[in-house]
This record gives structure tokens, C-alpha cells and sequence, in this order.
């Protein structure tokens, strides 16, 4: 047996964002579970040793990286244009590094970014925000979302005033109409619909570029520790699968630890929720990043990321064999939304939980019914009917033909789907059924 050999004690800083959803399997689940005390070697080399924990949280990336960089965090958790960022201001150095060690999750079609207008504007599409304020938190997905939409649609990027804001005085500014736009990373968007205060006009998903989300280690830390950064990835894929199995459950203890209430999660983490859970480092997720890193380079004028040295799975595939897990088997092509489709809508009681409905038409049925009956409801979900995207039902746009109801996320898709017939909103559908 190898003798112990390191200090009495070992602290290990790690970075989280309790307000991005995408990043809790590697942050605010890990610290609610203690996951990572569970993981932590204690034989060999390190028997003996006890371990001081320090988590710190943060509303973005970027904070997380400078932090890293002043060798105040070891670990960081993060979207995926935070990610390339850190990556590659580490490599801008002579000799620091960062290495990414795991994912979280995924969405296929960039579902999580999204443009938000105030509850009440007129501005139902993107064409009538040209010339006006839209602010984000510059260098996140959001940040790249508005490049790549602007692209999407043949805008110049310069017929929108792009203004750095972070999440919450991005909130503040949509609550209190002071700017025409906020877009934001996940769940932002979701959790201003839900408080009735934003309205999404415009989701990433329509720029069909995956949305990521992953977990940094410093090069330092990880050489000196190879074993701690793998108890940090299995403690991941523990939450990982956690998560995926009682989403309801798991949605409300996170939103114990978290200021992002329970309904919004679930919204995230049920299964058809906007996030696939998956550690696993993809060669399609190595493409994507670097298709970030080309959109960051040319308007960020970040340097140069080289993916070979920054990419080190070897950490996963060391987590999967200790954990008696299929590492091989995660590697299947990645969900594709459109599979959500035919799902079926829910609702959530207030203190009766989820209850699921043959379709649309049901859903919105019982809702009447239990409006009737004064019975609380927390919230709806609908699966758009275009993109299999999952989303609040009263924030939908419906069509109803010969009996049949469909939901749609905006009302340019509902209208495309009504040829010339009525489209309604919930409200609305609710009166008509």
C-alpha cells in the first residue's frame, strides 16, 4: 500500500452557478448531495487525509474563469462559450492550463438561450427589435446566440444595440420595460415567463447549434490530484443520473438550493425537458466548441484554443470503470427534441404533483375544469408542436381543427401551422374548448 504522502489537509475550491440550470449536475446538485465527500479517495496516498470543501457562486462564466486564472478556484462549471473562453485565455499563458473533464448536458437544437421582451411588449419577432437595445451578458451562449441569429436571418449585427448585462439586472430591466430585449442563458427566459414579468419571442433553438454545458479543472490541480478530479467527474455522473431518475424530485430539493423555483426546473430536467443528461465529451460536442470558438475569435478577439490539449476525457473514462459503468454505452447519437413531439402535456397541482394527459386537447380540458374548481395549478407543459421543444402551456400559442389542439412556442409558428385559420392563446384556447 503507498504511503501517504500529501498534507493533512486538502482544500478544493470549485466555481458554480446556482441560476444556470445546465451547470447543477456539476455544481449546485453536487454541493445539495454531498456527492464529491462521498467520492474522495482516503486510501493510499491520500489516507488520512481530510478534505475542506469551498464552494463559490457566481452569476456567469466569466467570473469563474478570472477566478481560476488568480488561482482562487480549481474547478469551474459553465455553458459552453465560457468554457472556450477560459480554455483559451489559460493557453494564452506560458505554461498555465485548463482542462475540460466532463459535460453535463446538451441540447441538440440550442434550446436554453432564448430572447425575451417584457410581458406586455408589441414585438412579437426579431425583425422589430432592429435599431433597438438588447442587452446579454456578453461572452456567453446568449452572446452567441444573437451573432448567430442575426446571421440566421440576414441582419447585420450592427442593426442591434448589444448591451452587457448580466442575468438578474437583465431581469430588473424586462420587469421594469427600461430596455426592448434581454437574452440570457438557461433559465432566464423560463423564469421570467414564470414569473409573468418576460415573454420569449425568440428561442436558440432555431439556430440548431447544440447548447453545452461542462466542468473545468486547473492543469496544477488536476497533475497533482489526477484522483480528486476524477472523484469530482464520478460525483457528475452521479448527479447526472439522479437528476434523470425522479426529476420531479429532483426539481424540487434543487430548488431548495437554488432561487430558481421548482416548476421552471422541471421544465429543464423532466424527461422531454429542454436538457439531456449526458458527461460524456462527444466528437460532435468537440465540433461545436470549436464552431463557438470561431464566433468568439472573430467578435470576442479571443485567442487561439488548442482542442487536443484542452479536451482530456481520460478522466471520464477512469470515473465510468471505477463506478462499474458502461463508459462506451453514453456515446449514442444525441436525443433529438423532435422525439418530444407526441408527449404527453402535464400539469402541475399545487400539492398533488405532475399529472399527465393523452394530449393537448385533455390537458387544456382538466385546466378549465380545475379553474372551475378553484384548483390551484402551478403550472402547465406542452410540447411545441414544430420542435418538440417542451414549455409553459400558458405561454403557447394553439391551433384547433376538427377536434384535434396543438400547441406551438411562438405565434409565427402557429400561424405557418393555422393556414389562415384561428390561432389562439391560452387563454383564449381555454374559452373556446
Amino acid at each position: 500500500m503507498a504511503p501517504a504522502i500529501y498534507a493533512k489537509t486538502i482544500t478544493i475550491s470549485i466555481g458554480y452557478q446556482s441560476m444556470c440550470t445546465d451547470t447543477y449536475p456539476a455544481g449546485s446538485a453536487i454541493k445539495g448531495l454531498h456527492l464529491l465527500e462521498k467520492y474522495l479517495p482516503h486510501t493510499g496516498k491520500y489516507k488520512g487525509v481530510k478534505y475542506r470543501i469551498i464552494w463559490r457562486n457566481y452569476s456567469s462564466g466569466a467570473p469563474i474563469t478570472n477566478m481560476m486564472m488568480a488561482n482562487k478556484l480549481d474547478f469551474g462549471t459553465m455553458g459552453d462559450y465560457p468554457l472556450v473562453v477560459n480554455g483559451a485565455k489559460f493557453q494564452q499563458t506560458p505554461s498555465r492550463r485548463s482542462y475540460l473533464i466532463t459535460m453535463t448536458g446538451y441540447n441538440l437544437d440550442g434550446a436554453g438561450n432564448a430572447i425575451d421582451v417584457p410581458v406586455n411588449s408589441p414585438i412579437t419577432n426579431i425583425k422589430q427589435l432592429e435599431g433597438k437595445d438588447i442587452s446579454t451578458p456578453v461572452g456567453s451562449s446568449s452572446w452567441g446566440m444573437l451573432y448567430e441569429m442575426a446571421a440566421d436571418n440576414h441582419i447585420p449585427i450592427s442593426d442591434f444595440h448589444i448591451v452587457n448585462q448580466s442575468p438578474m439586472a437583465g431581469i430588473a430591466a424586462i420587469t421594469a420595460h427600461k430596455i426592448a430585449a434581454h437574452a440570457d442563458f438557461c433559465p432566464i427566459s423560463e423564469y421570467m415567463e414564470y414569473k409573468h414579468v418576460g415573454r420569449i419571442i425568440y428561442s436558440g433553438a432555431k439556430t440548431h447549434v447544440p447548447y453545452l454545458h461542462g466542468a473545468v479543472v486547473t492543469s496544477s490541480f488536476a497533475k497533482k490530484y489526477p484522483e480528486i478530479v476524477v472523484a469530482y467527474v464520478k460525483s457528475v455522473i452521479a448527479a447526472d443520473r439522479w437528476i434523470a431518475h425522479d426529476p420531479y424530485k429532483a426539481s424540487k430539493l434543487l430548488s431548495h438550493w437554488t432561487m430558481i423555483p421548482k416548476e421552471v426546473l422541471y421544465l429543464y430536467f423532466s424527461h422531454g425537458g429542454y436538457l439531456t443528461l449526458n458527461p460524456v465529451i462527444t466528437s460532435k460536442w468537440v465540433k461545436t466548441l470549436n464552431y463557438d470558438h470561431s464566433i468568439l475569435a472573430r467578435y470576442a478577439h479571443i485567442p487561439p484554443l488548442n482542442m487536443n490539449d484542452w479536451v482530456q476525457p481520460k478522466y471520464l473514462k477512469t470515473a465510468y470503470k471505477q463506478m462499474g459503468l458502461n463508459y462506451r454505452k453514453q456515446f449514442g447519437a444525441p436525443y433529438n427534441p423532435k422525439a418530444n413531439i407526441h408527449r404527453s402535456p402535464e400539469i402541475w397541482f399545487k400539492g398533488a404533483g405532475i399529472h399527465k394527459y393523452s394530449g393537448v386537447k385533455a390537458m387544456l380540458l382538466a385546466a378549465k375544469a380545475s379553474a372551475a374548481k378553484h384548483r390551484v395549478i402551478n403550472a402547465t407543459y406542452v410540447y411545441d408542436h414544430a420542435t418538440g421543444l417542451k414549455l409553459f402551456g400558458n405561454y403557447a400559442f394553439y391551433t384547433i381543427a376538427g377536434g384535434k389542439v396543438d400547441a406551438f412556442m411562438t405565434l409565427s409558428g402557429a400561424k405557418q401551422a393555422a393556414a389562415n385559420g384561428p390561432v389562439y392563446t391560452y387563454t383564449q384556447a381555454l374559452k373556446e374548448l
